[in-house]
């Protein structure tokens, strides 16, 4: 009977160990796909942020040749 225990304890043990691990994994790929939603918003951040940039200064651009074309 103290065998079928032992024998019983460490089947629990290693289950439980699985179970464990199993639920980490869960949590980091569930970690890991906010990280890349994260990563994939600042990326389009970033490239909204250049394009407006880029026209703003197009944009100036125009006003000043408009400005000295209005000088001469």
């Amino acid at each position: 009977m103290a065998l079928l225990l032992k024998i019983l304890g460490a089947l629990g043990s290693i289950a439980a160990l699985v179970l464990v691990v199993v639920a980490l994994l869960k949590d980091l790929i569930a970690l890991v796909g906010v990280l890349l939603i994260v990563v994939k918003i600042a990326v389009i951040v970033v490239f909204v942020a250049v394009v407006i940039l880029i026209l703003f200064f197009i944009l100036r651009d125009r006003c000043r040749r408009r400005s000295e074309a209005a000088d001469f």
